[in-house]
């Protein structure tokens, strides 16, 4: 696929079955991660791979966030599932280093191109993926059994693997809507 075709027709795909992305294919798909714009190489990023029992233990988080907050019954039982919804689940987190010069939300928009340029890798090594945030990355609860200090960041979970599905084709955006032109 070549690079420009990649990055103008993606599109999330949420229905995931196995093989996830293993071997060589997960090794390119974190190191495209490390290649992200980085200030002063501070690599302000952590990853976890959830697979297998994995995605229990993440379900497991999950469903003791929810009933630490008394959700509802259907939510607790949900929590549980949602990471096995696909074979593999990649917890982006961004680790905020103080260093003058380079303001937290710039380690957090680097986290976030780590985050993005590995769904990229993924698709480009023919697997599908879609990168999920929602109430879990914001949680508190999450963060603590992720080991994540105050001024650190759940980017998402990057729900990776394998479909059979042809990825919903996205409208084209107008350019004018969206950009300003200084000639």
């Amino acid at each position: 696929m070549q690079a420009i075709d990649l990055l103008l027709s993606r599109s999330s795909q949420p229905r995931l079955e196995a093989p996830a992305p293993a071997g060589e294919a997960l090794e390119n798909i974190i190191q495209a991660g490390f290649r992200a714009p980085d200030h002063k190489c501070l690599s302000p990023w952590r990853f976890v791979v959830c697979q297998g029992e994995g995605l229990v233990r993440l379900g497991s988080i999950f469903k003791a966030s929810a009933e630490s907050k008394n959700a509802d019954t259907k939510v607790i039982e949900r929590a549980s599932q949602l990471p096995l919804r696909a074979p593999m689940v990649i917890v982006g987190i961004c680790e905020y280093k103080q260093c003058d010069g380079v303001p937290r939300v710039e380690q957090i928009a680097s986290a976030a191109c780590a985050l993005s340029a590995m769904q990229m890798a993924a698709v480009a090594q023919g697997f599908q993926g879609v990168w999920r945030t929602g109430a879990y990355a914001q949680d508190d609860f999450v963060k603590d059994a992720f080991g994540c200090s105050e001024h650190d960041e759940i980017m998402g979970f990057l729900y990776l693997g394998s479909s059979t599905l042809t990825p919903r084709e996205k409208a084209k955006k107008v350019i004018d809507d969206f950009v300003e032109f200084w000639d």
